[in-house]
């Protein structure tokens, strides 16, 4: 069960009116807001509140004690093996986040929890492509393994392709941007970018438009490269600083001008 972007999650007329205002609240960066509309009675309410939670962690680098709580609720809650998957999922990210950001290395726990994940969400199943696409994270920033992460990529975009989930796809097309950038593959690069951003935009995926806004101007020259990058600074701006960690890629230009 994967709560990124697929219809009936807020991003489409005619959606639950409480996802489409949970969406609102988390694509502009207000994730507790966001997770305080939930009561977590259930397995899936548990689940969705939970990974709000884990996501603002990634994102703002705070938070960690109270994702840690709806990660055990969840947990707790699960009773199907979809549901279990969904929740090591979570658990997984958690500890991958907590890795990445050098807040405590939890890369063994992250490795287990996305393994375990993995045994329980059959191939195919709705939350199949958001756990491919983690496991290319670990392999990408945590195991060094490019190859590994873009298969694990390539896998997620071709389910979230399947299941209609476009804010994933803008993940997977942005993950193997980044991977094509550094092979050297500029034209393969400028597309995947692009597609991104292309999709966030038409999501009105405000808190991660920046990044990809950023993204894209590493693959372009001059004066586009600093067009694109301005925009993301006005952006990162305006969400207080969020995400954190674009704060390092927009320093430069912003220390020259």
């Amino acid at each position: 069960m994967a709560h990124t972007a697929m219809s009936g999650s807020g991003t489409t007329a005619g959606d639950d009116p409480l996802q489409t205002a949970i969406w609102r609240l988390r694509s502009r960066a207000c994730w507790a807001d966001a997770a305080a509309l939930l009561q977590p009675h259930t397995a899936e309410a548990s689940l969705q509140r939970a990974s709000l939670l884990v996501e603002r962690c990634l994102y703002t680098e705070q938070g960690w004690a109270e994702a840690e709580d709806a990660l055990r609720t969840a947990e707790a809650l699960a009773q199907s093996d979809d549901e279990r998957g969904a929740a090591a999922c979570e658990r997984g990210q958690l500890a991958y986040a907590s890795t990445l950001l050098s807040v405590r290395d939890r890369a063994d726990e992250a490795r287990a929890a996305l393994g375990r994940a993995a045994a329980l969400i059959a191939p195919g199943a709705p939350g199949r492509a958001l756990l491919d696409f983690r496991r290319g994270l670990l392999a990408e920033n945590l195991a060094r393994a490019p190859q590994a992460a873009r298969a694990a990529y390539r896998r997620a975009h071709a389910g979230a392709t399947a299941q209609d989930d476009p804010l994933l796809m803008s993940f997977t097309w942005r993950h193997l941007a980044g991977l094509a950038l550094r092979e050297g593959e500029l034209t393969e690069a400028r597309h995947g970018f692009a597609e991104s951003l292309r999709i966030r935009e038409e999501l009105g995926y405000l808190v991660g438009t920046a990044p990809a806004l950023a993204s894209l101007a590493d693959a372009e020259s001059e004066p586009e490269a600093s067009r694109l990058r301005a925009e993301a600074g006005r952006l990162f701006r305006l969400l207080g600083g969020v995400p954190t960690r674009l704060a390092a890629q927009l320093a430069p230009p912003a220390a020259t001008a």
